[in-house]
Formats: structure tokens, sequence, C-alpha cells
């Protein structure tokens, strides 16, 4: 199989699970199943990973989530911190004004390791994701366009534009914003447009001469017909990342190479010239938008195929890669341990209402003011606040944290919590207080000390490093496990 740019759609004919888009949702929960040993298969219609970077900032709960997975190293390597924002002013655009912040800085502490968000663009990632996958096996078939799905009570049967037919047991629509399957179920998406203003994105690389370096995230405010920003990417020196907002509603932007140029070199200094290639460009008008329901009988959707956001905040990469990570395990439990198809239906219970919390924060950040001094984004975007408390699959509270909660990190004596949870399983955390007999190689059982980000009692994590069940005693712990398919051994 080539890897970028098969010439024909060459399939399996069955499969557990079929996932339809190689995007950074797609890839992580082909990564996730795949250590899991659930048989999968990634598609994607076009003949390559996606080149641009419509997406490049990873949260700190993302972070986590690629702690997890055996991806954090190569993630950091792949990416950077955030660079200072400047404002060029004069009436040349060549005077060099404020510098400040986008993004509030944190430190790191003993709970949450990783406290500010990574600048790496989303095609860099996915490269980063996709050599992931395939060391664990798996691998994405490009040229593969789905054109029906046809479900019964066993499975889904998929047709493709050049290929034969697979038969899956559930199909994840995770085909982006215009997602053809979600058009295809008749599922609704409910929103508003944020701004009326049309915008244009674009990948660039610029010559050694040019006015912006790689420090500072470049902006550009107040000419004739709009404002641009040019971020410095990660990963190939000369490479950034252009945004235009235009003033003026009734603007078409030009995304061929000569127009992209054109509007660059309107608004800022740079020149013509200076513009050696551009990789990738699309324009679009900010909107906010949720799928009124995650799943159709044995069809899910997610990322954006689930939800649009407005790029402000850095939210809608983050948030589809977390509902891959949501509904990674529950297709495990469901399809090779006898958990209840209606484990199914909590991923839309706990997922759109975060999606839902989001898509407001990302909508009042791009309203507030989007290329600004005003704009810094704080610890409410890192989504390590986000959880499930109250949600179908929380029980109880002990300590510090009730079911629901992200469960914290924190130092061992030898290493620290976040290597206990690493892993497909199931962790049941004894903190201050003994730990409960309790035989199933799916769940780990650990003794710690005291711990005040926990505090006293028990604490079972999901796979997801989310606390499912809490209690000071095991009282009601055989039964949760049970209710999720995890028989207690004799």
């Amino acid at each position: 199989m080539e890897l970028n740019g098969v010439k024909e759609c060459v399939l399996p004919s069955t499969t557990d699970v079929l996932i339809v888009g190689a995007g950074p949702t797609g890839l992580v929960l082909a990564i996730d199943l795949a250590r899991r040993g659930v048989p999968a298969l990634l598609v994607e219609k076009a003949d390559r990973l996606f080149p641009g970077s419509r997406g490049k900032g990873v949260q700190p709960r993302t972070l986590e989530v690629f702690d997890d997975l055996g991806l954090i190293d190569a993630v950091q390597r792949a990416g950077r911190d955030y660079p200072r924002m400047l404002s060029w002013e004069g009436p040349d655009g060549t005077e060099r004004g404020a510098e400040w912040d986008m993004i509030e800085r944190s430190e790191p502490t003993e709970g949450e390791p990783y406290a500010n968000a990574l600048l790496i663009g989303q095609s860099r990632l996915q490269e980063v994701l996709h050599a992931h996958l395939r060391a664990l096996g798996g691998d994405v078939v490009f040229g593969c366009e789905v054109t029906g799905l046809v479900q019964d009570a066993e499975g889904v049967t998929a047709s493709f534009a050049d290929g034969p037919t697979v038969r899956a047991r559930h199909v994840v629509a995770a085909d982006g914003g215009r997602s053809g399957i979600r058009r295809a179920l008749g599922i609704a998406m409910e929103g508003e447009a944020v701004d009326p203003k049309p915008m244009l994105v674009a990948d660039l690389l610029l010559t050694p001469d040019a006015i912006v370096d790689d420090r500072n995230w470049h902006v550009w405010r107040g000419g004739s017909g709009g404002g641009a920003v040019l971020c410095p990417l990660p990963g190939e020196a000369g490479l950034f990342q252009l945004i235009i907002q235009f003033d003026d509603e009734n603007a078409v932007p030009d995304t061929g190479e000569e127009g992209v140029v054109a509007h660059l070199t309107s608004l800022t200094p740079i020149t013509a010239r200076q513009v050696t290639k551009v990789v990738w460009a699309s324009d679009f008008r900010p909107r906010a938008a949720l799928a009124t329901r995650y799943r159709d009988g044995r069809v899910l959707l997610a990322g954006d195929a689930a939800h649009i956001h407005s790029p402000a905040g850095g939210q809608g990469l983050n948030t589809g890669v977390q509902d891959a990570y949501n509904l990674g395990w529950k297709l495990e439990r469901v399809l090779r341990h006898g958990a209840p198809a209606a484990l199914l239906d909590t991923y839309e219970q706990e997922r759109l209402p975060v999606a839902a919390a989001v898509l407001g924060l990302s909508t009042r950040l791009h309203r507030h003011a989007l290329l600004t001094r005003n704009s810094q984004r704080g610890g409410e975007t890192r989504q390590l606040t986000l959880g499930y408390r109250g949600g179908p699959l929380a029980t109880g509270r002990a300590g510090a944290l009730e079911a629901g909660d992200r469960a914290p990190d924190g130092p061992l004596p030898r290493g620290r919590i976040f290597d206990l949870l690493r892993g497909p399983h199931f962790t049941l955390l004894a903190v201050d207080t003994p730990a409960p007999a309790l035989a199933s190689p799916q769940v780990h059982v650990h003794e710690l000390g005291a711990y005040e980000a926990y505090g006293r009692g028990l604490f079972l994590v999901r796979p997801d490093g989310y606390l499912g069940w809490a209690g000071e005693d095991a009282t009601g712990l055989h039964d949760y496990l049970a209710s999720l398919g995890i028989p207690q051994l004799p």
C-alpha cells in the first residue's frame, strides 16, 4: 500500500470498526483501538493526509491523552511553545510595537504536569499520529470514499466509490465538518454564525529576508480591508500560518496561490518575492454548530462531524481527539468484553454537553477580540477542568474528588500516578486506605500513600483518565464493574 496516493481502494471484506476520515480524530481512535487489539479499518477519501494547519494548538488535556497513548515524546519533539504576539505599527507596518502573550502561561504542578498548550500544525501532528499507528500495525487506506451505509441488527455494510463493500460491526464518522455520513443519516447541525466577516487561512513558506521571524506571532491590524496574522510553525524553516480576517462582509477571499499572495501583500509589508510557496489555503466564515445527536444505530459521529468551532481558543481539534479517547474504550468493552450496547449511548451523553460548552467558549473568545491584545486566553482553554460529573457513568465520591472528575497526576516513590494509568486498563487507586480484594486482569490495583489532590478513599479510574466510581470503601464497586462487563474471577 502506497503511503500517500494509493491507486486503488483495496479493502478487507470485514472489520469490527470502520473509521471514516484520517484527521486527528480518526487517527487517535485508530491508535486507541489498535493498542486494544480491536480490528479497525481507517479510510480516507483523499489520496494523502490533510496538508495544512487548520488547527495548530494542542491543549494540556490532549497532551495527557498523548501521554497515555505513548505519543507524548514524539508530539513534544514535533511542536514548540507558543511564541509571543508582536504588533507591527506605522504607516507601512514595519515598526515593531507591543508584545504580549496570547495564552496565559502556567507552571506545571504535581497534579497537572502539562501546563501550557503546544504549538504544532495539524499536518505535522497527523504525520506523528500516522507513524505511531503504523508502528502499532495499523495504517490508513487512502483514496477510498464511502458512498453508502446500510444498517441491520448485526452490523453495517459500507459501499465505496471505487472498491468492494465492507462489513463492519460499527462505523465512526470522523469525516469533518461537511460530513457526508452525517448528512446521509439526516442528523441536523444546530448553531449560529459566529462572525459574518469571511476569513482566510493558509500555510506559506517565506524567504529568510521577510520581516517576520520565528520568535513571534506577528500581527497587523488596522490596514485597509482587514487584519492579518502570521504564526511560525515548527517543522520547516520559513513555514508560517497566515490568518486574514476581512472587514467587508461581502469580500470574496481568493484561495489560489496568486490570490493568497495578493491578500498578504496588501495587508503586510511582505512582498510577493518573499513568498516561495503557498502550501495550502482555505476560506470560511466562522460558525458554531453542534449535531443534534451523536449516534444513529451502529454509526457514531466524532470530531468536526459532530461539532464545528471558531478557531479562537484552539478547541476544535482537541475536542475531537477527546471524542475519540472517550469512544475507544467503550467500543472495546462492547465488542470484546460483552458490555451492553447501551454503553455506547454514554458517548453522546458525556461528549455532547462538553462540546456545547466548548463551542460557547470558542464563540466568546472570537467575538471578544480575535486579533488584539485583549484576546488573551485563560486557563479555561486548557480543558483540564472538563469532566463528566453527574453523567451516566459517574457514581460516588471520596476524599477531594467526585466521580466524573479528571484523575490528577502526582509523584510516587517510583514514577508518577500517570505511569500507573498508562494503558488500556481500568485502575483502582486506594489512597491512604487498604485496597479491597479484586480479582480481574482488566483492573490494575495500587495502594498509595496520602495525597491531598485525592484525599482518602478508593478511586476507580477509567481508561480515559476520568473517575468512574469513588467511595470510602468498596460498597458498590463490584456492581459498577459488572455493569461495564468486568467480571470478578474466583
